[in-house]
């Protein structure tokens, strides 16, 4: 099955991303690492554009007609984004999960954005301005949302995995 993760940077979407990945023993495909990995090849600078949700996509089905479970993991702040997922998933002929990550406590979702540590080299972060002035259009069909606010990964896990369960 295909999981997609999405939500705005600072939400929790990476440290959910990789507890449910250990959890299920899934793949879990972060956009952030491609996009970094293309421009430190020196073919593209930040931002890249849609290049890396097209290798996150291409390396998708590929892992997807493996058989392998896959959680890809990105901002995914726009419906065309979301439904190229969606389409590699049917493509594959596997279910598919979009799972939107949100802190809905404001104070604490400037905090972590400030104050978070940088996990892939050289990685440009967003600052908080640039968080909140992104494009993220409103999902527009069903989704499982965990809402981090107020809880550390484990509690958020736990919400995420009963979203699953039906699925």
């Amino acid at each position: 099955m295909l999981i997609v993760m999405g939500g705005l940077p600072g939400a929790g979407k990476t440290a959910l991303a990789r507890l449910l990945a250990a959890r299920i023993g899934a793949v879990h495909l972060r956009v952030d690492t491609i996009e970094q990995a293309i421009v430190r090849s020196g073919v593209a600078r930040h931002p890249v554009g849609p290049v890396g949700y097209a290798v996150g996509c291409a390396l998708t089905g590929e892992h997807l007609r493996q058989g392998l479970t896959v959680i890809a993991e990105s901002v995914n702040p726009l419906s065309v984004t979301r439904d190229a997922w969606r389409a590699g998933a049917l493509g594959a002929g596997v279910p598919v999960v979009e799972v939107e990550v949100t802190c809905s406590d404001p104070a604490e979702h400037r905090r972590r954005v400030t104050s978070w540590p940088v996990d892939i080299p050289d990685l440009p972060l967003p600052d908080w301005q640039q968080v909140v002035d992104r494009e993220y259009e409103p999902w527009d069909r069903e989704r499982v949302v965990v809402d981090t606010a107020g809880q550390s990964p484990q509690p958020s896990l736990a919400v995420l995995l009963r979203g699953l369960e039906p699925r």
